[in-house]
């Protein structure tokens, strides 16, 4: 009984953290649906008026090749499919802009490692005060976790009718929320960038075969091959391969990238959390097993 009491003590009650968590889920929503959108629309414009504009191909006529050595040209001879893909592409480097800002705001204004030195410093000083104004100049989502973590742990040292074990596990319980709450505005918007890394490749392959088909179809022709639709042909199969290749491999360095970040972060607070609990259950353990700190997961 004591124990539930103890996981019941957070000022910040369930449904206002699955409150907060739908509301951010949605504005992530609306954003990546506008990005989605903005990105084909600017993409197709792009192809059509720039790309596609007479003065790139030979006698002012975009159905025929493109003037040598013009790229313009040569890639908006890589058919429908380059706007796809052109899009595919911008959303990529806007969603990697994104979590860079984001991520880059979410380690707070200084050292990720000097901040939960500090903290441990603090701590094993019992300077509560000074741990939580470090968290104050530090900002981001690692010191707001450690903050709520230093927060309960004052409340559970004036605790007096709790054992040590259930108001260690209030602490725990603090810190477990604050980083379910923090860990989705990481996350956000890094599942579209795993799903473009591998779509762009099949997508890129599916204007290969495009480009083939017209290719061969040119090769079928009776009589001695049209010459001018092989070449466009073989120039759509190459084209988009190139592009889904290279949108597909930025998308994957854009992932890998930020998820190593997130880890990072993860891992600070982690850190952070252990010294909290670890510290709480030193200074106020009173039987046996208050000297063994939880761990934070």
């Amino acid at each position: 009984m004591e124990q539930k009491n103890a996981m019941n003590t957070s000022p910040r009650p369930a449904a206002t953290a699955a409150k907060a968590e739908a509301q951010s889920s949605g504005g992530a929503s609306l954003f990546s649906i506008l990005v989605i959108i903005l990105a084909y629309v600017v993409s197709l414009l792009v192809y059509k008026f720039v790309f596609g504009d007479p003065s790139h191909f030979q006698g002012g006529n975009n159905a025929n090749n493109p003037v040598s050595g013009d790229y313009l040209g040569i890639v908006y001879k890589g058919g429908p499919v380059v706007p796809v893909l052109m899009s595919m592409l911008l959303m990529v480097i806007t969603f990697s802009i994104e979590r860079m800002l984001t991520i880059g705001k979410a380690k707070g204004s200084k050292s990720i490692e000097s901040f939960v030195r500090t903290v441990r410093q603090k701590l094993n000083a019992n300077d509560i005060n000074g741990a939580l104004a470090a968290c104050d100049q530090q900002k981001g989502s690692v010191a707001n976790v450690v903050k709520a973590g230093l927060l309960k742990y004052n409340e559970m040292s004036r605790e007096t009718n709790m054992g040590t074990d259930q108001r260690v596990l209030a602490i725990q319980k603090e810190i477990e929320e604050s980083t379910a709450l923090e860990l989705p505005m990481l996350e956000k918007n890094l599942v579209i960038i795993s799903t473009l890394a591998s779509i762009a490749t099949l997508t890129g392959l599916l204007g290969t075969v495009f480009g083939m088909i017209n290719a061969f179809a040119a090769l079928a022709q009776a009589g001695s091959p049209d010459a001018v639709a092989l070449a466009n042909g073989i120039s759509e199969a190459l084209i988009n391969t190139a592009l889904g290749i290279g949108t597909s491999a930025l998308a994957i360095v854009a992932y890998n990238y930020f998820t190593s970040k997130i880890d990072e972060l993860t891992y600070s607070i982690d850190e952070a959390g252990f010294s909290i609990i670890q510290t709480f259950a030193s200074q106020h353990g009173n039987n046996a097993n208050a000297g063994q700190p939880v761990r934070t997961v």
